[in-house]
């Protein structure tokens, strides 16, 4: 190795850091979760925007795409963005331009979009090439004015441009429009407000920091969504208000229309949906009511249409002659997502760091923000009005003595020259053409902003109608200066700016509330209460299923037994429980079972419930109320055996873990324990091995269980056997009387069976 190579290499190694793993790791990911939190997915809480927004309305106010201009193409505003501020992927980009236009997810939209630019019901916006935009006026009069007087400006991300760090947003956006992001670790999600009552509570809170959020909600009684819909627990909002985090139930609101002739039937009419039900929620819930007509709980429902257009939504549910409406009702709000929760946790960037706020600390923040504005924007407009005044007592000072400017501007041989003479009255350069003003010229001092003025200044200016305007411009500006400085010098009137400013927007723009905020009768559906009767559940080698009524099993036993190799008899209130290889239990209610004719193909259970028949096998199958009081036998192919309660499964849950699998293994066999003392276990190779029922421990259903046979490399559990008084079974072709077995011990080795 050369000297060279040798010195070069010493200087690499200085520049190696040892550290901890661990420790490198910890801080990398830190660094990475503040960066998601602070500058991609949380708002910040003075202008209620995330990044991505901020940026988005700030182009295409750099565009130009004011309200009255014309739209633009997506495809712009999407790249411009993305070249200058937010190198993030157009995607991202694009489908907040689309959020920010939409009417049913923003409460007061600042883009307004030309386009497809998607609906309520979920369909998606057209790609960002067959779109248009432009700034709304809202966003255009109330976010982005006096941008160059308020806010401060920072560098993008590869330092080629400035970008604004906030909007100068004048209203508390982040109660107004909400938000909604998840970050790493944790998430916002603030519900839209009415702008009016926003406006009234911030103006309570001017008058009175120390005002109670009990007395601010006399202003801002909660929530209000785009979609309307009604807030039901009114009675947790001044919680909710005061921790900024909780659950509002929402629910849709519905309709009763009477048939106006005898021909006509009663409809109940959905007209406003729950906030959480936009996009494809309200596909889902056609679904889950058609699925309900077919269970025959909403059996009074003869028919079900969307009829929703631009005016609204409209979802129309024809009734039978006589229908319990207050039932249906019930059911709806009990059964589907016309009644749901919206999560509510206030969080957002204040200070810098993500906090959760309520709603004094959102009003605290904002109005902070806004002083802080006003004093910029008033002390920048003082500052101009000062230089104006400035400026104007120097022209008017002029036209006083226009002669003796004329003169030194004809004595002058130079700019440089008779600039110097009216802001010092140095003559030594100047020749004068008429003699008598060399004393009065001496006498000169205008200021530099002055001097330059007189010499810009146009012979118009000279006639007499000119010199009134000026004068009278010099009494405005005086009269704005002493306006400035008095806002400037005294919290009370700043607090009057802002209030008056803030009446102007109410006026402009403030809308009726949508969204009916009550306490709401709990939605009470007792499925118990559907008349019990026997019914028998069949389902065939194919996973097809149905429901029959106990006339039709009764007539046709021995077909349905011979076609169908799962047959249950239970009660329509009971439910099927379906264990399967991969060790889960699904459940279905008999009720959920769609009914047929003994000829009827029947539902796919996979349609049902939660097992995939494409990877698990079953292994048992039972109704609910035949688990209660018995124990059941488990073994796996790796031979692991245990006893377990019918109780043990017991559970609400659709799909629960019947029992707990080694990665390598799978559940065979699941049998109920009824009075067999004895046991048998039979592997791949042919050995088989009988021992006592009873020395199976009985277990959880959580746990492995133990090992009932001891294997060979590469051998499993094939089958197990329960046995009475003479079971015979066929191994190869062969009888195998399992009772003629030698009794041995659980864990032992078995012996080979001679055929």
């Amino acid at each position: 190795m050369s000297e060279k190579q040798g010195q070069k290499r010493g200087n690499m190694s200085e520049k190696i850091i040892k550290t901890e793993y661990s420790e490198e790791m910890q801080k990398s990911y830190m660094n990475y979760s503040m960066s998601v939190i602070t500058a991609r997915a949380i708002p910040d809480a003075r202008d209620g925007l995330k990044p991505v927004q901020r940026r988005v309305l700030y182009d295409m106010s750099e565009l130009r795409l004011n309200h009255d201009k014309p739209h633009r193409k997506s495809a712009r505003i999407v790249g411009d963005t993305m070249g200058k501020y937010h190198p993030h992927g157009d995607s991202s980009i694009y489908e907040t331009l689309v959020v920010m236009s939409q009417i049913f997810k923003k409460g007061m939209p600042l883009v307004n979009g030309h386009g497809n630019f998607g609906s309520i019901e979920g369909d998606g916006a057209a790609a960002m090439r067959y779109t248009e935009a432009r700034l709304e006026k809202f966003a255009e009069e109330v976010y982005l004015r006096d941008l160059d007087k308020t806010v401060d400006f920072i560098p993008n991300y590869d330092e080629t441009e400035k970008e604004p760090e906030v909007l100068p947003v004048r209203v508390p956006n982040l109660l107004i429009n909400g938000a909604e992001g998840i970050a790493v670790g944790m998430s916002t999600s603030i519900p839209s407000h009415n702008l009016g009552e926003v406006i009234d509570a911030v103006q309570a809170y001017i008058d009175n920091p120390d005002i109670s959020i009990c007395k601010l909600m006399e202003y801002l009684p909660g929530p209000d969504f785009p979609t309307g819909g009604i807030i039901a627990n009114k009675s947790d909002l001044p919680s909710i208000y005061e921790t900024g985090a909780g659950k509002i139930k929402l629910r849709g609101k519905i309709e009763v229309e009477l048939g106006k002739r005898k021909a006509d039937k009663d409809k109940l009419v959905i007209t406003e949906i729950p906030y959480t039900m936009v996009g494809s929620g309200i596909n889902k819930f056609l679904v889950d009511v058609a699925d309900l007509v077919e269970s025959k709980k909403l059996s009074d429902v003869v028919d079900i249409s969307n009829q929703s257009n631009k005016e609204g939504i409209r979802i129309v549910l024809e009734l039978r002659k006589d229908a319990d409406v207050e039932k249906i009702r019930n059911i709806l709000y009990k059964k589907t997502k016309l009644e749901d929760t919206y999560g509510v946790n206030m969080l957002a960037i204040a200070d810098g760091r993500p906090e959760t706020l309520n709603l004094k600390g959102i009003l605290k923040n904002y109005l902070d923000f806004q002083y802080k504005n006003a004093t910029r924007k008033y002390q920048t407009l003082l500052e101009k009005e000062l230089e104006k005044k400035e400026i104007k007592e120097g022209l008017i000072k002029a036209c006083d003595i226009i002669d003796m400017i004329i003169a030194v501007l004809r004595g002058s041989k130079n700019l440089k020259d008779a600039k110097n003479c009216l802001m010092t009255g140095d003559i030594s350069n100047i020749n004068f053409k008429v003699k008598g003003f060399e004393e009065d010229a001496k006498t000169l001092h205008f200021t530099e902003k002055q001097a330059t003025a007189i010499l810009e200044m146009r012979l118009y200016k000279l006639i007499g109608l000119e010199i009134l305007q000026l004068e009278k411009e010099y009494k405005e500006t005086l009269a704005k200066i002493a306006e400035y400085e008095k806002i400037l010098s005294n919290r009370k009137f700043m607090d009057k700016v802002i209030k008056d400013d803030l009446d102007q927007i109410k006026k402009e723009y403030a809308t009726p509330r949508r969204t009916l905020i009550e306490d709401g009768k709990e939605a009470v559906y007792d499925e118990t209460a559907i008349p019990v009767s026997e019914v028998t559940f069949v389902m065939d080698r194919f996973g097809y299923c149905k429901i029959l009524d106990k006339a039709t099993y009764d007539r046709n036993k021995e077909t349905i037994e011979t076609e169908n190799p799962y047959v249950v008899n239970c009660l329509n209130t009971d439910k099927i429980c379906i264990f399967t290889n991969t060790g889960n239990l699904h459940q279905v209610k008999a009720q959920d079972i769609p009914g047929g004719k003994l000829r009827d193909k029947g539902t796919p259970i996979d349609n049902l419930s939660k097992f995939d028949g494409t990877r698990e096998e079953i292994v048992y199958l039972c109704h609910a109320e035949g688990l209660k009081g018995r124990k059941f036998l488990f073994a796996t192919k790796q031979a692991l055996v245990k006893l377990v309660p019918g109780e043990e499964f017991e559970t609400n849950n659709r799909t629960v873990a019947a029992t707990k699998l080694p990665d390598d293994d799978m559940l065979l066999r699941v049998q109920l324990v009824n009075g067999q003392t004895d046991v048998v276990l039979q592997t791949s190779s042919g050995v088989f091995l009988r021992f006592l029922t009873e020395e199976i421990p009985e277990m959880k259903k959580n746990a492995r269980g133990v090992r009932g046979i001891k294997l060979t490399q590469g051998e499993a559990l094939e089958a197990v056997h329960l046995i009475g008084e003479d079971p015979v079974i066929y191994y190869k072709e062969k009888e195998v009387h399992l009772n003629r077995l030698k009794i041995g011990k659980r864990d032992g080795k078995g012996s080979k069976v001679r055929l």
